[in-house]
């Protein structure tokens, strides 16, 4: 399960993150919200860059934390 005090340094600021410890670069994710998340410089992790606003974009962020095998994505974050 993530935990907010491990994110991915790059994460903007607010209640959604990836957990830098349990990220492994699948891309699954990205296929999910390609509009909120994106690769770290190395693509070693993947990140937020963007905070859901809108429903669409909270939809997406739903659906990349439901498909993430590794359980890295979560909203709880601050």
């Amino acid at each position: 399960m993530a935990d907010k005090n491990t994110k991915v340094p790059e994460n903007v600021p607010g209640p959604w993150y990836v957990d830098n410890e349990l990220c492994t670069p699948c891309r699954v994710c990205l296929d999910e919200a390609g509009d909120l998340l994106k690769y770290n410089a190395d693509e070693s992790k993947v990140f937020f860059f963007k905070q859901p606003e809108t429903p669409d974009e909270v939809a997406h962020a739903q659906s990349a934390r439901d498909i993430c095998p590794q359980a890295a994505i979560a909203e709880d974050g601050e």
